[in-house]
C-alpha cells in the first residue's frame, strides 16, 4: 500500500480539481439592458449561487452592503460586480466588468455592460466574444430603448442564443400577466431586426427567483432557470470546426536555424500533417510537415487551437498572411461594404486615411461618405454625411492592399476589424463586413512600358511635391508661385495647385466642413500622385489644416517626393494682413468653419522646410526652397 504525504494529496487534488474543470465546455456571455435594470445584481448572484464566492470576500461584502445601507437584505449584491468607484458612488456600470465563474456542468465568462446610450461603444466591446446575451427587462417599465437598442447590436455582431430575463418580478407581486405582455411587446420588436428565437424567463436578481432554484412565488412558470439554461443551451462551436481551414499566422517560429515555423489560432476547420495548404495572398502551395503544440506534435488540429505549423518547403510567408486549404482558399479583396459601429469622440471624416486591423492583418482604411445611419430605435435608414459618437452606419471602405476575409456573418474572426486614428492609436470604430465590392475584383492595374522614371529622365528632374502649409493669408500662394516662376527659368518642368483655383473645378463641389476638407486634400493627394509619375515637379498652396491628411498624401508618394513646406504665420499676422477679408467674416459668424477661428490648425510636427515670415520675406524664402531642391537632385 502506497503512503502519500499531506502535500501530495493535495496536488492531486489540485490536479483532479483542473482536469476536471478543463474539459467543461465554455459559455461566454454578456448582459445589457437598460440603466438599473439590475444588471450587476443578476450577475452577483450568479456568483453567490453557484459557490463563486471566498468567505473573505463576502465578509466585505456583508460590510459593504452595510455600509451602502442596503434595504431588505443583507447582501448588496451588485457590489461583486461594480468595483469602479464611480461605478460603486453612482449605482451604475460604466465600463465593462468580466467576471469568471463555473457550474458542475460548464464554465462561464460573463461581461457586465453599461446601460447607458453614451456608453455603447462598451456593450459593443463586451458582445464582440460573446456566445449569448442575457438582455434585462425591468419588470415595472418593460421594453424600453436600451433595451431595443442592445438587442439590435448583440443580433448585429452575430450572437444568436438570447435570453429575455425578466427582472425585479418581486416588485410587480409575481404577475405573470405583467410578464406575458413584456414577452409579447419584445417578441413582436425582436422579429423586426431578425431574432426569431430566444428565451423568457421571470427572475428576481435580489430574492434569487429563477436564477438557480425554480421560484414558489411563481410556480406558473415551468421552463428552466436561468443558470439550468446557461448550461444546456447549445453553442455553436462547432460551425468553426466545419468550414474550410483557415490560420491567421501571427508569428513566425525561428528559434534557430534548423527550426521555422508559422504560429497562430486555427480559426477554422481542421488540419494534419501531410495535408495541401495555400498561402494568401501570395498563393504559393505546399504541404504540412508538423503540427507543433506546447504538449508535443498532434496528429490533427481544430479551430479554437493554437498551433505552430512547419511546412514542406520554404515558401515566403509571414505575419498577417493566411495559411488555408489548398482546394478551398478564403476570399482576397481590398474594397468592402460594411457595417461600423462609431466609438469615438470625435466624428467620423470621409475620405482621412485610418489604421484598419482585421486579425493579424493591418492595412490602411479610407472611409467613404455613410450610404445610411440606422436608427436603432426606430430601424430607419436616414442619410447621413458622417457618424458620432454610438453611430451604427452602412460606409465602403477602400484598402490600400488587398486582405483575406469573410463576411462577418460566416466568421468573426475573418470579418470583424476595428478602425485606428493613427495620429492618437485611440480605437475609433468597430465594424463588420458585409460583402466585398465586385469592383475591387475586376479592376486591375495596368503595366505601362513608359515608366515614371523614364518620363523624369526625359525632363532631366527629379519628380517632387512641394507641400505648402499654413494658415489662411500666411503667404503660401505668394511664396509658392515665386517658386513655381523660378524653377521654369531654370528648365524645370512644373506645376502649381492652388487652393482657390482647385475649388473652381475639380472640388467645386465641396464646401469647408472638416470631412469636406479631409476629401479635398485627398483629391489633391491623388492628382499631385498622377503628376509625379509624369515627371513633373508639383507646387501645391493649400491650407491643409490636419496632420492626418498630409500624411495620407506622403504615403501615396514615392520615399522622399514629398516635401512639406510650414509657412509658419501666427494668427494674429495673419489675421492682420485678411488680404480677402476672410477673418473678418468668420470673426462676425458670417463664414463657419474657417480655419484657425472655429477649426483648428494642426502645424507640423517635423517640415522639410520651415519659413518663419516674420524674420523672412517671400523671395528669400523662395531662393531657400530652390536651393534646398536643387541640392536633393544632387
Amino acid at each position: 500500500m502506497t503512503a502519500y504525504a499531506p502535500d501530495a494529496l493535495i496536488r492531486e487534488d489540485i490536479a483532479a480539481y483542473l482536469a476536471q474543470h478543463e474539459s467543461k465546455s465554455l459559455l461566454r456571455f454578456i448582459t445589457c439592458g437598460s440603466v438599473d435594470d439590475g444588471k450587476s445584481t443578476l450577475i452577483g448572484r450568479l456568483l453567490y449561487d453557484s459557490k463563486q464566492i471566498f468567505e473573505d470576500q463576502l465578509s466585505a461584502l456583508e460590510a459593504d452592503s452595510r455600509r451602502v445601507g442596503t434595504q431588505g437584505q443583507n447582501i448588496d449584491f451588485a457590489l461583486l460586480v461594480d468595483g469602479l468607484a464611480a461605478e460603486r458612488e453612482q449605482g451604475i456600470t460604466i465600463d465593462v466588468a468580466y467576471r469568471f465563474f463555473a457550474t458542475e456542468k460548464r464554465k462561464f465568462i460573463v461581461a457586465d455592460t453599461p446601460g447607458h446610450e453614451q456608453y455603447t461603444r462598451n456593450m459593443v466591446t463586451g458582445a464582440s466574444t460573446a456566445d449569448l446575451a442575457v438582455i434585462l427587462v425591468d419588470a415595472r417599465k418593460g421594453v424600453l430603448t436600451q433595451t431595443r437598442r442592445h438587442s439590435y447590436l448583440a443580433h448585429l455582431i452575430g450572437i444568436r442564443n438570447i435570453v429575455l430575463a425578466v427582472n425585479k418580478m418581486d416588485l410587480v407581486g409575481y404577475d405573470k400577466g405583467t410578464f406575458d405582455r413584456i414577452r409579447l411587446a419584445y417578441r413582436a420588436f425582436a422579429s423586426e431586426i431578425g431574432i426569431t428565437d430566444f428565451a423568457a424567463i421571470p427572475v428576481s436578481g435580489l430574492g434569487g427567483d429563477n436564477i438557480a432554484a425554480p421560484s414558489e412565488a411563481m410556480d406558473w412558470y415551468t421552463g428552466p432557470t436561468l443558470i439550468e439554461h446557461l448550461e444546456t443551451v447549445p453553442v455553436d462551436a462547432d460551425r468553426e470546426a466545419r468550414g474550410a481551414f483557415r490560420l491567421p499566422v501571427q508569428w513566425v517560429n525561428r528559434p534557430d536555424l534548423d527550426f521555422r515555423g508559422f504560429a497562430g489560432t486555427i480559426a477554422s476547420g481542421t488540419v494534419k500533417p501531410g495535408d495541401a495548404v495555400r498561402i494568401v495572398p501570395s498563393g504559393r502551395t505546399t504541404q504540412v510537415a508538423r503540427i507543433v503544440a506546447p504538449g508535443g506534435d498532434l496528429a490533427q488540429a481544430q479551430a479554437g487551437q493554437s498551433v505552430t505549423l512547419t511546412l514542406a518547403d520554404e515558401v515566403d510567408c509571414s505575419r498577417g498572411d493566411m495559411i488555408a486549404a489548398a482546394g478551398d482558399p478564403p476570399e482576397v479583396a481590398d474594397q468592402f461594404e460594411a457595417t461600423v459601429v462609431w466609438m469615438a469622440d470625435e466624428p467620423m471624416l470621409p475620405g482621412r486615411s485610418y489604421a484598419l486591423q482585421l486579425g493579424t492583418q493591418s492595412a490602411s482604411a479610407t472611409l467613404r461618405t455613410p450610404k445610411y445611419q440606422v436608427n436603432v430605435n426606430t430601424l430607419e435608414e436616414t442619410a447621413a454625411r458622417t457618424l458620432e459618437l454610438n453611430a451604427i452606419g452602412v460606409v465602403t471602405l477602400a484598402l490600400d492592399r488587398p486582405v483575406v476575409f469573410a463576411p462577418y456573418e460566416q466568421s468573426r474572426e475573418l470579418g470583424g476589424f476595428i478602425l485606428i486614428d493613427k495620429a492618437t492609436n485611440a480605437t475609433v470604430a468597430a465594424g463588420m463586413i458585409r460583402f466585398s465590392l465586385r469592383r475591387a475584383q475586376n479592376v486591375h492595374r495596368q503595366h505601362l512600358d513608359v515608366t515614371r522614371e523614364k518620363r523624369a529622365d526625359l525632363k532631366n528632374q527629379k519628380p517632387a511635391v512641394l507641400w505648402f502649409t499654413g494658415l489662411s493669408g500666411a503667404g503660401k500662394s505668394t511664396i509658392a508661385n515665386l517658386v513655381d516662376k523660378k524653377l521654369v527659368r531654370m528648365n524645370r518642368h512644373t506645376f502649381l495647385l492652388d487652393g482657390d483655383n482647385v475649388r473652381h473645378g475639380l472640388n467645386r463641389d465641396l464646401g469647408f466642413t472638416d470631412a469636406d476638407r479631409v476629401e479635398n486634400i485627398r483629391r489633391i493627394g491623388e492628382v499631385a500622385r498622377l503628376m509625379t509619375d509624369a515627371g513633373l515637379i508639383v507646387l501645391t498652396a493649400f491650407i491643409s489644416p490636419f496632420r492626418a491628411e498630409r500624411d495620407m498624401v506622403r504615403q501615396m508618394l514615392a520615399p522622399g517626393e514629398f516635401v512639406e513646406v510650414h509657412v509658419d504665420t501666427s494668427l494674429a499676422a495673419a489675421e492682420a494682413r485678411d488680404v480677402k477679408g476672410l477673418y473678418a467674416k468668420a470673426r462676425s459668424g458670417a463664414l463657419k468653419n474657417f480655419t484657425g477661428i472655429d477649426s483648428p490648425y494642426e502645424a507640423p510636427e517635423a517640415p522639410e522646410i520651415r519659413i518663419d515670415t516674420a524674420v523672412e520675406d517671400a523671395e528669400a524664402a523662395a531662393d531657400r526652397i530652390v536651393a534646398w531642391l536643387l541640392e536633393r537632385e544632387g
